[in-house]
């Protein structure tokens, strides 16, 4: 069984974002492994293992416009089944 299913991944647009700050909110305050917050103050990548991806979308949503968001479920990929 995996740990944590859903891999999430998205874009976020703003101003002024920080890839350290967003690292350590998501680190301290959302369940999850294999963060990876990465871009420059305009665009960051997030790409985040979590059971709860709606919390992390309602976080990014809060730090601007968040767009190519893929959630994918890995226990569904994991035992050979897509969507």
């Amino acid at each position: 069984m995996i740990e944590y299913r859903f891999d999430t991944q998205l874009l976020i647009d703003g101003q002024n974002l920080s890839e350290d700050a967003i690292n350590e909110y998501i680190t301290n305050n959302i369940e999850g492994d294999c963060l990876l917050a990465v871009g420059d103050e305009e665009t960051i990548k997030i790409h985040f293992h979590t059971n709860t991806p709606w919390i992390l979308l309602e976080y990014c949503a809060s730090l601007g416009d968040i767009y190519d968001v893929v959630v994918e479920n890995m226990e569904r990929q994991a035992n050979g089944l897509h969507g």
